[in-house]
């Protein structure tokens, strides 16, 4: 039966966290029905189905973090379900040369992804002697499926509040035999049923008191206050404390996903490359009134316009009078990497945490191809739906610590890129112009460079081209 391995979605991924399962036993997939979803390194990503058939097993369950190459899902062909459920099994003597003949058979070939799944060395390979399928007690356990929407944010600091989800029976992860066997249900909302595994409680213990004999977060406390928690079996223990109990003075959550990553690259780019910082304050008025006139142009009527848009035009046309901001120190090969084209990365904050998507060919876009991208580029990050591809390969970095009210700061360099530009909040401040104290729309710009690709030169007269286009946008023509 074939097995569905974890593969590597295109980022140089060694494991991941299942997230969600978008099927269950039972069900009838076809090749590319998107079957589960992962939490990288990077981001969220959905993976299709390799195989054609019936799902027959659920090898990892949600929440466990898994290596690439690890078998997480079984799809067989749909025999089995054919098969009448009432049909006895061969007596012992037939099935042993059953058994056999089937060892000697290979597996009839299935229809699978091209470029996806086992090699076909694998696929080709006989069934193992006294080979163990999933057990009854681990298949029926996959019954549940996933409830709710998946709120972005793979390490949150902050518990998940119930929402209006409706409370959604499941069925008992024990499976029963025997003729007093019965399917035992509980109703608990998505949230709770997460706290509930956190907490290690099983909610058939739990004694329900909402509505409809709902199973609510204070049933959980209580319960596991009340020190009726049963033991966990070492299998299903999870791997580390997700969430503080009731009463208990701190928090603890694993760091992985995109805080594992993003900490991991912030201290490699900190303690390699030289940094230096420059800063410069610009009067905007003029960009900011040109903002508005975009908004009003035929061209702009349903995309966002911000000042964003324009601090990411200027960097596109500043980087070419300055090709090392938008180069790469190659110290393996002794070379540095000069860029014809910018990739444009967009630092976003998500509750997943800090992600660097990029705008492929940033400088040979228009005004309103850019703003689409770059909107594209924010939302997608907002709802933590970032793939792979969209954060690989960026030459030069903006952070917009402006949206946050603040001035500026002291940016680290993204790994693999030599500057990055930290564009802070517009402010109404008095301004000198034109011999008179004026308020004007100011901001902070600072440039943090590798000293290795940029001297102090380059840097100024990049950070100075950048000023020079948001004071006045008509500056621009001159590059």
């Amino acid at each position: 039966m074939p097995e569905y391995k974890l593969p590597d979605p295109g980022e140089g991924l060694t494991e991941a966290e299942i997230v969600s399962w978008k099927v269950k036993v039972g069900d009838t997939v076809k090749i590319n029905d998107i079957v589960v979803e992962i939490e990288t390194a990077k981001s969220l990503v959905e993976l299709p189905s390799p195989f054609a058939g019936t799902v027959s097993a659920i090898l990892v369950p949600e929440g466990e973090t898994v290596e690439v190459g690890t078998p997480i899902i079984a799809i067989g062909d749909g025999a089995e379900a054919a098969a009448p459920a009432a049909e006895a099994a061969p007596p012992a003597a037939e099935a042993e040369p059953a058994a056999a003949e089937a060892e000697e058979a290979e597996e009839p070939p299935m229809k699978t992804l091209v470029g996806y799944g086992p090699r076909t060395v694998e696929a080709r390979r006989r069934p193992r002697k006294g080979s163990v399928t999933p057990s009854s007690e681990a298949a029926a356990a996959t019954q549940m499926q996933v409830q709710g929407a998946f709120a972005p944010g793979g390490a949150q600091s902050q518990p998940v509040v119930e929402g209006d989800e409706p409370a959604v029976p499941a069925h008992s992860a024990r499976a029963t035999s025997g003729d007093d066997a019965t399917n035992v249900q509980v109703l608990a909302k998505p949230p709770v049923r997460k706290l509930a595994k956190d907490l290690g409680v099983d909610l058939r213990s739990v004694t329900p008191t909402g509505p409809n004999g709902t199973i609510t977060r204070a049933d959980v406390e209580g319960h596991v206050e009340g020190g009726t928690a049963p033991a966990v079996e070492p299998a299903e223990a999870p791997a580390a404390p997700v969430m503080a109990r009731a009463g208990e003075r701190e928090t603890r959550e694993p760091i992985k996903g995109v805080r594992k990553m993003m900490g991991q690259a912030m201290v490699e780019s900190a303690f390699t490359a030289p940094h230096v910082t420059e800063w410069i304050t610009v009067d905007v008025t003029k960009t900011m009134k040109y903002v508005e006139k975009l908004r009003s142009h035929r061209d702009f009527r349903d995309v966002k316009v911000s000042p964003l848009l324009v601090v990411a035009r200027a960097v596109c046309l500043a980087a070419r009078r300055t090709p090392e901001v938008n180069a790469t120190w190659d110290e393996a090969a002794g070379e540095v990497v000069f860029k014809n084209y910018v990739n444009l990365g967009i630092a976003a904050a998500t509750p997943r945490g800090l992600v660097v998507p990029n705008v492929k060919d940033a400088d040979s876009m228009s005004m309103v191809d850019l703003a689409k991208a770059v909107n594209a580029l924010a939302g997608t990050a907002r709802e933590g739906r970032t793939q792979p591809a969209e954060m690989s390969g960026g030459s030069f970095t903006i952070t917009n610590v402006g949206v946050f009210g603040v001035d500026a700061g002291t940016p680290i360099i993204n790994p693999g890129e030599s500057a990055i530009l930290c564009f802070g909040a517009v402010r109404k401040q008095p301004w000198v112009h034109k011999g008179k104290v004026k308020p004007r729309d100011i901001t902070t710009l600072a440039l943090s460079f590798d000293h290795r690709l940029v001297d102090g030169e380059k840097g100024s007269r990049f950070l100075a081209d950048v000023a020079a286009i948001l004071e006045d946008p008509a500056n621009s023509l001159m590059f």
